[in-house]
């Protein structure tokens, strides 16, 4: 191992688990609940009246969860301190018949989920993973890990010009997995599906599935300094926010109460009852208020005092591409998280929330960087803009610096993961 490697590497080591076992946004919030239920923390569900008792609970929804922890001596007007992230990644989703076919080839029809970066789908062994609604009303989580389907490209002897023009996907006619030869059968893939689960294929009313790339996460380079796996966008923070979290509540004295919000539907533009748009984490925020015995001025007094750490991958300088970046910003790999600045409001940050960002890293002696897109390049956005602006909460845009993001396999520095967690940690502890 090289003495480029500061950090004990258990903290990547754990984040690779938990990128392969959550394959979908609903493996993801049942893997954090696990983790959470283990800290101490207890659900609590949205139809019951809550309590204002102190502690760890969370709520989840879909592929949603909103997690908090009320200290000792919490009143009412106490401020939260909120790290903010979204469960969701694009990629093929399956669509209402999916049963499909040509040429002798079995298929399952596919919609493109988010800013899918298709030709990254091409070849590559695909499992399929997500739930299924039952006709009780419950939901059953299915992940068949193994090679299951393909997305097959076209030979160069049938494209000789693609090396040379570029390669272009019809999104409707390219982008069909394959799984089997003969003709396709109505019902077949959820017969498969339920099967899988061990369901009657009858008692399977409803599903959303999606594929995934079964290659496990791993350690790259000469030096294993860098992590190439799926679902880094935006897993990574889910995952380093839930350890933060459960490494916060263990301070004496905390000053706040600390928030873990990983949404769902971030890539499509949270839209959604389970998205960063809808009212969920509102309504979480305002209930544990109203739980204590607070009034509207106290939840008003609290969300004044409130900040939330939007956490996204964000962009490190591409060595092949980089006149694409900002040349007088250039976040590195293994440099810290970065702190994401747009005047446009792309990105939530001021200068305010730089402040508490840069004493949050400076108190758990964490490196951190800048990123500002290049002015010729359109700029991405997160859920930070729209927290600040659905909620009022002030609100900073950080993240981990990768390459390939939205890609069915991304990578980023291998230390970066546990420097998030640990700047994430200082800044719910207050």
């Amino acid at each position: 191992m090289s003495s480029a490697h500061r950090f004990d590497r258990g903290h990547t080591d754990d984040l690779m688990s938990f990128l392969a076992a959550s394959p979908s946004p609903y493996h993801a919030v049942a893997n954090t609940a696990e983790r959470l239920e283990k800290a101490g923390f207890r659900q609590v569900a949205e139809t019951d009246a809550w309590d204002g008792t102190t502690g760890g609970k969370y709520v989840t929804r879909g592929g949603a969860i909103i997690a908090w922890y009320v200290p000792e001596g919490a009143t009412p007007a106490t401020p939260f301190r909120i790290v903010g992230a979204h469960t969701d990644s694009p990629n093929l989703r399956v669509k209402p018949l999916p049963d499909t076919g040509a040429a002798g080839w079995r298929q399952v029809a596919v919609e493109l989920y988010g800013g899918t970066l298709l030709n990254t789908w091409l070849d590559r062994d695909l499992g399929l993973s997500g739930r299924v609604s039952l006709r009780d009303g419950s939901h059953r989580l299915v992940n068949v890990d193994r090679p299951l389907l393909r997305v097959p490209q076209l030979a160069i002897h049938l494209d000789r010009g693609v090396n040379q023009d570029g390669l272009k996907l019809d999104k409707q006619r390219h982008m069909t997995p394959v799984w089997g030869l003969g003709e396709p059968r109505e019902g077949d893939l959820i017969r498969f599906v339920a099967q899988e689960a061990g369901l009657a294929a009858e008692d399977v009313t409803g599903w959303d599935l999606m594929v995934h790339s079964v290659e496990p996460p791993a350690y790259l380079g000469r030096d294993q300094e860098l992590l190439a796996g799926p679902r880094m966008d935006n897993l990574l923070s889910v995952h380093a926010g839930t350890a933060a979290l459960i490494a916060a509540v263990g301070s004496e004295g905390l000053p706040c109460i600390p928030v873990l919000a990983a949404f769902d539907h971030e890539e499509n533009g949270s839209q959604s009852d389970t998205g960063a748009e809808g009212p969920l984490l509102g309504n979480v925020l305002e209930r544990s208020v109203f739980a204590r015995g607070g009034t509207y001025e106290d939840k008003a007094r609290a969300f004044a005092g409130t900040i939330c750490l939007s956490s996204d991958t964000g962009h490190a300088v591409h060595p092949n591409y980089s006149e694409r970046h900002e040349p007088g910003h250039h976040p590195v790999p293994n440099g810290g998280p970065i702190l994401k600045v747009n005047v446009n409001q792309r990105y939530a940050t001021d200068g305010s929330g730089r402040a508490v960002f840069a004493a949050a890293c400076e108190r758990a002696g964490v490196p951190w960087q800048h990123f500002v897109s290049n002015n010729s390049m359109p700029c991405g956005t997160t859920i930070g803009p729209i927290t600040a602006a659905r909620h009022g909460i002030a609100t900073v845009d950080i993240g981990v610096a990768c390459l390939s993001m939205h890609s069915a396999r991304e990578l980023c520095g291998a230390d970066d993961p546990f420097l998030l967690a640990a700047a994430l940690t200082s800044f719910l502890e207050g």
